[in-house]
């Protein structure tokens, strides 16, 4: 500060405002949604899926859809990745409205959401270490990076040692596992997971909640 005199007093003013600053932002930022869906209806020909939806999942929040075979789960899943469109209503990623938005502004959109399909959905061609490091790959990222990366992700949900297996050498719970590793690499701030547990045994579908990521870091 140019005055000597009140620099102690100023400093802590400024560090004081600086904390209230940057506490504004974070808090402007948290109060976006994750994701938002106003008014959204869609059908299938005669068949309605859904009808005037509407809900917000906001940042740090998990929401779990509960619902029988057809009754629009994944499908919302593809309204949020761009994958369908609405025929009514808006869909909002991160504040963004997206419901118009093409191919080639939903590929920017889709980097900022990790997907955990349902079966694991890996390339049956690719080592888990490809499969987990794809996103990666696609996004330029350099390889002396990508490493290092994949194997955190793969200590994670504890499977580093398979990581120069193939997926017909692993079992449902593990394939699910290595999803979940590829759907977290490169941070993204919403993770979407579709059925991670159907179709496994009871023992192996509990260790796979233990395995995703904290609220904190999913939507």
């Amino acid at each position: 500060m140019s005055s000597t005199t009140i620099d102690t007093t100023a400093s802590s003013v400024s560090s004081n405002a600086a904390e209230s600053t940057f506490h504004e932002v974070d808090d402007l930022e948290r109060a976006i949604p994750a994701i938002e869906f106003r008014n959204v209806v869609l059908a299938f020909d005669e068949r309605v899926i859904l009808n005037n939806l509407s809900f917000k999942v906001m940042k740090g929040e998990t929401k779990i859809i509960l619902g029988g075979s057809g009754g629009g789960k994944s499908t919302i899943i593809k309204l949020v990745l761009g994958l369908l469109k609405p025929d009514s209503g808006q869909v909002l990623v991160d504040g963004e409205d997206v419901t118009d938005y093409t191919e080639d502004q939903m590929m920017k959109i889709r980097k900022k959401i990790g997907m955990v399909f349902q079966e694991g959905a890996l390339f049956d061609s690719l080592s888990v270490y490809e499969n987990v490091a794809y996103r990666l790959h696609e996004q330029g990222v350099p390889d002396e990076e990508v490493e290092p990366e994949v194997r955190r992700m793969l200590r994670f949900v504890n499977l580093e040692d398979a990581i120069d297996k193939m997926p017909i050498e692993l079992s449902g719970g593990m394939r699910r596992r290595v999803g979940i590793a590829r759907a977290l690499i490169g941070d993204p701030k919403i993770v979407l997971f579709d059925e991670p547990t159907a179709g496994l045994d009871p023992p192996t579908a509990r260790t796979i909640p233990k395995d995703c990521p904290t609220p904190h870091r999913w939507s």
